[in-house]
């Protein structure tokens, strides 16, 4: 089948912005493992986003559970909680990758700043809230843009429309 046969709606991917998320990592705990899955847990200390339709801050207490394989791409597991300026509370969850030309990877290792445009950091995030105002989100699919900076990654949320 080639593309002439397949609708245009289905043709093309569209999204819209959603948020910008700047997390703050209180610490990194690199608590090792076999050979492949090295284990390393970031304590998320807060952060905040911003966006057309939502906007706040994250609180204290999330977490996320980096695996870095093998082949030195690192796997991201997160889930944060965050509180929209009107004190909603909505969890977020994601898994992603990180990877990229080992001495691009070195140099996130050792904090300095590299362009988001020599690696590949991407994420698929979910969100749950009760928060009437808020319960659209339930029903979203996401995915996100990441820089790693010193203080913490900073993600470029898309909706899915």
């Amino acid at each position: 089948m080639t593309r002439d046969h397949i609708p245009e709606a289905l043709q093309v991917l569209k999204s819209q912005p959603l948020i910008v998320m700047k997390v703050e990592v209180a610490a990194i705990h690199a608590t090792g493992g076999p050979a492949g899955a090295e284990r390393r847990v970031a304590d998320v200390s807060g952060g905040s986003f911003t966006g057309d339709r939502l906007s706040g801050i994250i609180l204290p207490g999330g977490v996320d559970w980096l695996t870095i394989g093998g082949d030195g791409a690192t796997l991201l597991d997160a889930r944060f909680v965050l509180r929209t300026d009107d004190d909603a509370l909505i969890a977020m969850s994601f898994t992603g990758i990180r990877h990229g030309p080992p001495e691009v990877i070195a140099r996130l290792n050792r904090s300095e700043p590299v362009d988001p445009s020599e690696y590949y950091f991407r994420i698929v995030p979910r969100f749950t809230t009760a928060a009437p105002r808020y319960e659209w989100l339930n029903r979203v699919v996401a995915v996100g843009v990441g820089d790693r900076q010193a203080s913490g990654p900073v993600y470029s949320v898309f909706e899915i429309v």
